[in-house]
């Protein structure tokens, strides 16, 4: 396991409800609506539902039956479970109601925000070292020069935010993924958090990738709980991705009117991995525009985020930003965006020996037979029409290109300057005038 994994310090078990930072009221109203809307009566499938030690939900129940809210349900047969089951009764099922018409959330307790912000400092992006020989590794085929490496890992290690520029083609994407990959530790997300009494959800499983644990047999009401708070759940370092499709309003918390629940931006899921923003330029918002928006989440480390009310709050921002684009930053930002961002990094094309060796390694990922002729014809006839540019994503297409055509034959896999000729028609549209 890696050593930062080890390093993190796990949010830990909540050993009374005063531990847990939540009201008594909003606690009972969540366990009501949860034992409403899901059927729930065993206490543990409800210690599991909303994650709470046993001891800390048979005091909650305990509390909902001192109101007669709920009540014990009766054993119906000899061979029932020896665990006690507990029902609404006609008072809980209308407080449950009363409670559901003002947020239908319900499941998992939520974590105060106050909390949530100290989990987030220990297990803070900006705790990771990354050393040259993971960032290679993560890199896995990708040929780059020493000169990037050199540039990349002091960036990664300081978490602040990086625009890489260039070229179409060279990598800039699969580059931010190794970015990712090398970073290799876990941390806590919450659930969901709340402020001002307002429930946001925070896990979502199409960003967080859960991680391995080992947990307590959830029959045993006598069991010691997980090593953490299951208010959280233990996850790979988050990446989200967005490309032309970002919008600003993405950015800002969702609620949602017909169940009257919030749900975190992505930037906030995205608290303690990588917020990488490819294709900038490609929006329907000016770069500028969207470069603005992260001003004060990555000068300051916090954002500010508004609930339906109106009401604004600060939360913190742990986010390693990672811009995309290929534009040149002068043309799409003024000097004010650009001083804010703390690296700038330009990502350009092979030369042709490192070309070469792209060539070569996808060919054997391929397993398409490397061709002398073929490759001295590609170099010596094709590549000055175009002065001589070369792109990390030609290798593959070209590559990928003869295959389909030998497969479509019925050939073995082969490279010849014919073949190639073929390919490269393809690689790019030639100039003209369609009438129409």
């Amino acid at each position: 396991m890696n050593m930062e994994v080890e390093n993190i310090i796990a949010p830990p078990v909540p050993k009374s409800l005063d531990a847990t930072g939540l009201s008594i009221v909003l606690m009972k109203d969540v366990l009501l609506k949860t034992m409403f809307r899901m059927s729930l009566t065993k206490v543990t499938e409800l210690a599991s539902t909303i994650c709470l030690p046993i001891p800390q939900t048979i005091e909650l129940i305990d509390m909902a039956r001192g109101e007669r809210l709920v009540e014990a349900m009766a054993t119906m047969a000899a061979g029932a479970s020896s665990e006690a089951c507990f029902q609404l009764t006609e008072a809980g099922k209308a407080r449950a109601l009363d409670a559901l018409s003002q947020s239908e959330y319900y499941g998992a307790m939520p974590v105060p925000m106050e909390l949530y912000e100290n989990q987030i400092a220990r297990q803070s992006i900006r705790n990771i070292q990354i050393t040259r020989r993971q960032l290679k590794i993560a890199m896995g085929d990708l040929v780059l020069p020493p000169s990037l490496l050199d540039n990349l890992g002091p960036a990664v290690s300081s978490g602040r935010s990086i625009l890489l520029y260039g070229p179409p083609g060279n990598g800039k994407s699969s580059i931010s993924n190794g970015i990712r990959a090398a970073m290799g530790d876990r941390i806590y997300v919450p659930r969901a958090v709340v402020h001002a009494g307002q429930i946001i959800s925070v896990y979502d499983p199409i960003v967080h990738t859960v991680a391995e644990t080992s947990e307590d047999n959830p029959s045993l009401l006598r069991q010691t709980g997980n090593r953490f708070d299951n208010r959280y759940v233990y996850c790979e370092r988050p990446t989200v991705i967005t490309g032309g499709e970002l919008t600003l309003d993405m950015l800002d918390l969702k609620f949602n009117p017909v169940s009257r629940t919030y749900q975190a931006p992505l930037q906030f899921k995205a608290t303690g991995g990588v917020f990488i923003i490819d294709d900038l330029g490609r929006q329907e918002e000016p770069p500028q525009a969207i470069v603005n928006r992260w001003i004060v989440p990555m000068e300051m480390n916090y954002d500010i985020l508004a609930l339906q009310s109106g009401e604004k709050f600060i939360v913190p921002f742990d986010t390693l930003v990672i811009f995309s684009t290929n534009f040149h930053p002068n043309d799409i930002f003024d000097q004010a965006a650009l001083r804010r961002i703390f690296y700038k990094i330009k990502i350009d094309g092979p030369d042709q020996a490192d070309f070469l060796k792209i060539f070569a390694l996808v060919a054997k990922k391929r397993k398409m037979p490397l061709d002398e002729e073929t490759i001295i014809h590609l170099i010596r006839n094709k590549y000055p029409e175009i002065s001589n540019v070369y792109s990390n994503y030609q290798p593959v297409f070209l590559i990928d290109q003869m295959i389909a055509i030998c497969e479509f034959e019925g050939k073995p896999y082969h490279m010849t300057p014919a073949l190639i000729d073929r390919a490269w028609n393809n690689m790019f549209v030639r100039s003209e005038e369609i009438l129409r």
